[in-house]
């Protein structure tokens, strides 16, 4: 038997140890769920969720916590906030299925339009803000709100079953109220009606806005909801006339006449399953992103030299022309570097080499990785227009947008990677590209296409969305 001593320095040192599964974040709207619980808690939930997938070792996906938080907060449970830890190894083959290509990745699901029907995923695309996070989200709420008016409310007050009307002042639903009549649908018809609606208002004695009542039954008096507008305690006000639905829907039992497998048809059934299992993670692993999977990962190449996928060395200026110049070019990443053997040349150019890897594997057309050696004829003009002194530069620009950045640091793939998803996100400053740049180009055609780059990120006008109001 261990001594008590021991015992307790032993509990005392596992207490101390971080858990290596720890959740995400403790704010009670967010959820961390798992490849065994997103298909009950997400694919089958009556709600919209936001789903973000993350690393824990990811900085972006740390420094998006705070927005995460006080988007849920302000959501608060309109909408499902649910977090998946795409670097535990269970986990992997659901966020390569959602198509993870890196971190942060944020989706937005929401139920079918008719029962029983898949889910819809969609991308966010927005700004990391608290404010864009909510907005998308509300924007994705199914309506199951009437609007009723003057002339068809008693249409709608002869319907079946428990009512709930709010009275307000505004015309668009709100996210709570549409949540609210999710809970309940089927059990409360729930109702809109605006205050310019003068005989519904005087017929209910509606002198404030907003107004929220319970009619539990025909010829019943309503009751008159006084608590604030948070839908925990509106759920507990209409929970006088009916109970709200679960979320998700309870599995239904099994037919009697339903037969389970041989059982060894799903014993090689599951090792099929274990073995594609196995082969898309590793597959997912590598493409998702160049460096190991931790923060203290080492420098060297995440992927054997058979694996790479070889970016362009630029031979003659019409090649930079084409690539970086035309009409419908994208962002493109140039590596200059001495016309003689370099230990940071080759750095950099293996560095970019495995993140066009990623890209290409991940199918996403963002970037254009160029090699430009220092005795390229007819380039040297490019390097003296950006200000460019040492031997090995980086640097990013967009001849359409007319904005260029340049890279500071190590040229190892770890740091690189942060600095275009920097560039992918909008994020960090831009300087005016030279015209002595475009230049290069004997012809550029004016007037070109003044649309987005298809890999750079369209965030709208941001905009403080507080806590919405009925």
């Amino acid at each position: 038997m261990r001594p008590p001593r021991a015992v307790a320095g032993l509990t005392a040192l596992l207490a101390a140890v971080p858990s290596v599964h720890a959740s995400y974040s403790k704010n009670p709207f967010i959820t961390e769920v798992n490849a065994n619980t997103y298909h009950r808690q997400i694919s089958k939930s009556n709600h919209t969720s936001v789903i973000l997938l993350y690393a824990p070792w990811c900085i972006h996906c740390k420094n998006l916590k705070p927005a995460l938080e006080k988007a849920a907060d302000n959501l608060d449970g309109a909408v499902k906030i649910a977090t998946v830890n795409c670097d535990d190894d269970m986990n992997k083959q659901l966020c390569a299925s959602m198509g993870v290509q890196g971190f942060p990745t944020i989706k937005i699901v929401r139920p079918g339009k008719k029962p029983g029907s898949k889910p819809i995923t969609e991308d966010y695309q927005g700004a990391r803000t608290s404010a864009a996070i909510v907005q998308a989200a509300r924007s994705k709420i199914n309506n199951h709100v009437t609007k009723v008016t003057d002339k068809d409310l008693d249409v709608f007050l002869e319907r079946d079953g428990p009512k709930a009307i709010l009275f307000t002042e505004k015309e668009t639903t709100s996210a709570l109220l549409r949540s609210l009549a999710i809970d309940f649908l089927g059990v409360i018809s729930v109702a809109q009606v605006r205050n310019k609606e003068e005989k519904t208002v005087e017929k209910f004695g509606i002198d404030k806005f907003p107004a929220f009542i319970l009619i539990p039954a025909r010829d019943k008096e309503p009751f008159v909801y006084d608590g604030d507008l948070k839908k925990k305690d509106m759920i507990a006000f209409l929970r006088q006339a009916g109970e709200p639905n679960p979320d998700p829907a309870p599995a239904k039992p099994k037919a009697k006449g339903d037969k389970k497998p041989p059982k060894s048809s799903k014993k090689a059934q599951g090792q099929e399953t274990k073995a594609a299992s196995s082969a898309k993670s590793e597959a997912d692993e590598a493409a998702t992103t160049p460096e190991a999977s931790t923060e203290t990962s080492t420098n060297e190449p995440a992927a054997s030299t058979q694996d790479v996928t070889p970016i362009t060395t630029i031979a003659a200026k019409d090649t930079f022309v084409e690539k970086c110049l035309g009409p419908k070019s994208r962002i493109c990443v140039l590596a200059f570097i001495p016309a003689h053997d370099s230990e940071n040349g080759a750095r950099v150019t293996d560095s970019l080499a495995q993140l066009n890897t990623k890209y290409v594997r991940g199918n996403r057309q963002v970037f254009t990785f160029l090699v430009v050696p220092s005795d390229v004829e007819g380039l040297d003009g490019v390097r003296r227009a950006l200000g460019l002194e040492k031997d090995v530069e980086l640097i990013a620009f967009s001849a359409r947008r007319s904005w260029w950045r340049q890279y500071e640091g190590d040229f190892d793939a770890k740091s690189v990677n942060a600095w275009l998803d920097d560039i992918r996100m909008g994020e960090g400053a831009k300087k005016k590209l030279p015209e002595e740049v475009i230049a290069v180009a004997e012809v550029v055609e004016k007037g070109s296409d003044q649309k987005a780059d298809a890999g750079e990120d369209q965030r709208p006008a941001e905009k403080e969305v507080k806590h919405e109001e009925l």
